[in-house]
């Protein structure tokens, strides 16, 4: 008889179930270690993140730059990514609620202090390379890389730092060229001024930073960085002095109204003594009479009497 293939059967059967069971275990082990150690990103417009491999069992190294607008990017296990901000940024120091920094204090020629609210434009060299650098060097010391959309605590100490240090030691060395007077009154000497804080300034921010870090607003990640861009409100003295300068100006316009009395007077003297000069005392004020309409003139004719009659006041 022929030999049964039902027992044949059975065992390919199990082989089959087994083989299964073990794919199914096997799919949840790596859907499992996938979730509990691999992680995706993305990039909104107006972000870059830096990417990073490695972590507890190996050496962290540098992997890629992940531009403005991608799409899902998938980070192994360990690995971690840092945003920093790709556009226009300001540092802030007017002293608002939502400012940087509160305004800075200057020191005049004269010695008078001054205070200067104001704030730098400018956009993060997000040039990879430099970006890089920079993240590695600074933005790792400070904690300055951004928390999803909201700026990080780290990056407004590393803002003060590296603008509000150099912008401080650029406005009082160009305050030393100025009295406070002109600062505050004199659109010229504001305009110097402004134009040699703007030169030291950018200046001092390149060697505190020690790279072309922060560039000109609209720099777009290539190409030359250009300059910060700063915007200077007028140097504010102390309120005493204002109210002393205001009381200066008041009493130089009461001098000059009073001089400009003292002369109609002295105008009026001297002709007074031209007419005493000409019509003697007693015809000069005959005449002033007249003119001021307090004596009527009656014409009279050749050898006739004449009546003076004063007009009633």
């Amino acid at each position: 008889m022929p030999k049964s293939n039902d027992g044949q059967g059975r065992g390919t059967g199990r082989r089959l179930l087994l083989r299964g069971v073990l794919l199914t275990v096997i799919a949840i082990v790596v859907l499992g270690f996938v979730a509990s150690g691999c992680s995706k990103v993305s990039t909104a417009p107006d972000e870059v993140r830096l990417h990073y491999a490695g972590g507890a069992f190996e050496a962290i190294k540098f992997e890629k730059c992940i531009n403005p607008s991608s799409g899902a990017t998938y980070l192994g296990p360990g690995d971690s990514s840092y945003s920093y901000p790709f556009g226009q940024r300001t540092f802030d120091f007017s002293g608002s609620d939502d400012a940087e920094s509160g305004p800075i204090s200057i020191v005049s020629k004269d010695n008078v202090q001054l205070k200067v609210a104001g704030s730098a434009t400018f956009t993060l060299n997000t040039s990879c390379e430099t970006l890089r650098r920079f993240h590695e060097r600074i933005g790792l010391k400070y904690v300055a890389y951004f928390d999803g959309s909201e700026s990080s605590s780290g990056w407004r100490r590393m803002l003060n730092f590296y603008f509000k240090q150099p912008l401080d030691r650029a406005m009082d060395a160009a305050s030393q060229e100025f009295e406070w007077k002109k600062l505050f009154n004199d659109p010229n000497a504001k305009q110097q001024w402004e134009q040699r804080v703007g030169v030291l300034a950018r200046q001092f921010i390149k060697e505190t930073a020690g790279a072309d870090y922060f560039c000109q607003p609209n720099y777009g990640g290539s190409g030359e960085c250009g300059d910060v861009v700063l915007t200077i409100q007028k140097p504010e003295p102390p309120q005493s002095l204002i109210d002393a300068l205001a009381a200066e100006q008041a009493a130089k316009q009461q001098n000059l109204a009073q001089a400009q009395i003292n002369t109609k007077v002295k105008t009026e003297l001297e002709s007074i003594r031209d007419l005493v000069k000409v019509l003697g005392p007693q015809g000069a004020i005959l005449w002033k009479a007249v003119q001021d309409g307090r004596i009527d003139v009656v014409p009279v004719p050749a050898d006739g009497s004449v009546n003076i009659t004063p007009r009633a006041r």
